[in-house]
């Protein structure tokens, strides 16, 4: 038997082109596996300059030479497919696919194993699917058949690529119940890493609320632009994306937008921010882990991710509060219910809470979990 020293490793993600949740798990795979050789789709290396990601050489597909690939590759989904069957594995003897639309879809032989690190089944051609459409106003027209012609492709070649997985990992139970649902697999669960280190929860909290994330629909950042303009209430915003306009649009003068910061920009505002909200269904939410590890409480939607990162009131240990219906009034009545119960929310609870999602227990679970898939592998024994 191979030693797992000694094999081969390609690690799989579909597009790097900024530092998000995924690419920190990416970051974190290459950590562990330091002599794995990464493939991506489309890789924007100015995009990563400053993040553990720099001077990563990603094998990247036909599509990274494509007019403006990096900055409009979600137009390319009807390529993506055929991009990711085209990456040449053979030399290798691991596959790790670090997936959250179609890198699960690499081709391997039966010698070969492919596990699997799911951030969440492609979300816009599933559950997602119809607030895609309405998202983008392609609800009628040529257009809208159009899309839904790409997206019932891509379903259909979703559920093909799911049967070239070996071993599944889910990034929270969350995922792991589509997994279940969507490709009938089991999953294990290893959460994503939280840079716990990086953050201080012992310093005095100022006036001010926060939330960090990308500005795409389903993180719903316009609600709660909507929802504390309306309140007046001093609320910080850090992050950018395709729906900047929509949400400057809805932010009064207590509403300051940052855009983009770096990391230690950042870690001062949470480490200084009233409470973290956080509007969107999401699959694990590494920003909320971030927060408490900064000794920031969270005030949530209740579905998803939230409910495995989050502790919530009126336990006595609560990390924060969740609402449950993602509307600007239901969001000013959880932050008003939050300020009269905030007492109650200490900064070392939540530092507590979030050092159940290091980096170290991450490395160690997931070098731990390849290595007996590994092993299980070579001896011909059933691994799902």
């Amino acid at each position: 038997m191979k030693r797992l020293s000694e094999a081969r490793l390609a690690i799989i993600h579909e597009w790097p082109v900024e530092y998000a949740g995924s690419e920190q798990v990416v970051a974190a795979m290459l950590e562990a596996f330091p002599r794995a050789e990464p493939y991506a789709l489309i890789h924007d290396r100015e995009a990563l300059r400053g993040t553990p990601l720099e001077g990563v050489a990603f094998r990247t597909s036909f599509i990274q030479s494509l007019p403006r690939a990096k900055e409009k590759y979600r137009s390319y989904l009807p390529l993506m497919p055929l991009a990711v069957e085209q990456f040449d594995l053979r030399s290798y003897d691991i596959a790790i696919s670090s997936s959250h639309a179609v890198a699960k879809g690499v081709l391997t032989s039966a010698n070969q194993l492919h596990i699997s690190y799911t951030h969440t089944p492609v979300r816009y051609a599933w559950d997602l699917y119809l607030d895609y459409l309405a998202d983008s106003g392609m609800e009628q027209g040529i257009k809208s058949w159009l899309a839904r012609a790409v997206l019932h492709y891509i379903r259909l070649w979703d559920v093909s690529a799911a049967n070239r997985v070996d071993a599944y990992l889910a990034n929270s139970s969350y995922v792991a119940r589509r997994i279940k649902k969507l490709y009938r697999r089991s999953a294990r669960v290893i959460y994503p890493p939280v840079e716990v280190k990086r953050y201080r929860a012992d310093l005095p909290r100022d006036k001010f609320f926060i939330t960090v994330s990308r500005f795409v629909p389903y993180k719903r950042v316009d609600l709660i632009a909507e929802a504390f303009t309306k309140m007046g209430k001093p609320l910080v915003i850090i992050g950018n994306g395709p729906d900047r306009a929509k949400i400057e649009r809805l932010a009064g003068p207590n509403v300051k937008l940052l855009g983009h910061q770096p990391d230690e920009v950042v870690a001062d505002y949470l480490q200084r921010a009233r409470a973290f909200i956080f509007a969107a269904d999401e699959d694990f939410g590494i920003a909320p882990a971030a927060a408490q590890a900064a000794g920031c409480p969270v005030i949530a939607y209740g579905k998803g991710g939230a409910l495995e990162t989050v502790v919530g009131w009126p336990r006595p240990d609560a990390t924060g509060v969740f609402f449950d219906a993602q509307t600007p009034q239901v969001i000013r009545a959880a932050v008003e219910f939050f300020e009269s119960h905030e007492a109650e929310f200490q900064s070392q609870p939540c530092r507590r809470n979030a050092e159940r999602f290091s980096s170290e227990r991450f490395q160690e679970e997931f070098r731990t979990t390849v290595e007996a898939l590994w092993d299980r592998f070579q001896r011909g024994e059933r691994i799902e």
